[in-house]
């Protein structure tokens, strides 16, 4: 008896006449790569003052260049995943979140667009209404953790900081899901 698995799975693309249907993730990408530019921008400071603390022999400005090397460095992959979910929609290529079949891409139903739309509504307002104290307390966590001073995080700050990241998430996925959604209706009409 032969019982040989293949555990390889199969990838077929997209058949010659199939409409190219964009696969969600652009908009939410974008958007947490604004979060997160304007985060290492407000913890820029707090950085180069604790590095000058602790490796007094590094100049600041080196540690600005290497956290600005970062955000280049997030920049570049984040840009290059978004390429290739695009491609792997148009069967060139593959990527683990992109199904290759369009017809597996349909326009999200009314009831997941008014989902998605009241999750826009409630995590914009909760990112909002929380941005500026959600900001200072990601200032405040980090310099405890660079400090190695755990002791002294609030947990209103943790708090804070997971109600901001929480609303600002699901209002970018939502968006995201609203936008692409949309097109993907309009490609399909």
């Amino acid at each position: 008896m032969n019982t040989h698995v293949d555990s390889e799975t199969r990838r077929e693309r997209p058949a010659a006449g199939a409409r190219y249907l964009p696969p969600y993730g652009p908009v939410d990408a974008l958007l947490g790569y604004v979060l997160f530019y304007l985060v290492v921008d407000r913890v820029t400071p707090t950085v180069v003052a604790v590095a000058a603390d602790i490796f007094p022999d590094v100049a600041p400005s080196a540690v600005q260049f290497a956290l600005a090397a970062f955000l280049w460095f997030v920049l570049v992959v984040t840009t290059i995943d978004q390429l290739r979910r695009q491609l792997a929609a148009l069967g060139l290529g593959s990527h683990d979140e992109v199904d290759p079949d369009p017809a597996s891409r349909s326009p999200p139903s009314e009831p997941m667009a008014l989902v998605c739309l009241l999750g826009v509504v409630l995590g914009g307002a909760v990112a909002w209404l929380s941005f500026d104290r959600g900001l200072e307390a990601v200032v405040t966590v980090v310099d405890s953790l660079v400090r190695l001073d755990v002791g002294s995080l609030l947990v209103v700050d943790l708090v804070v900081l997971l109600v901001f990241f929480v609303g600002y998430g699901v209002a970018t996925w939502s968006l995201d899901r609203l936008v692409v959604g949309g097109l993907r209706w309009a490609l399909t009409d």
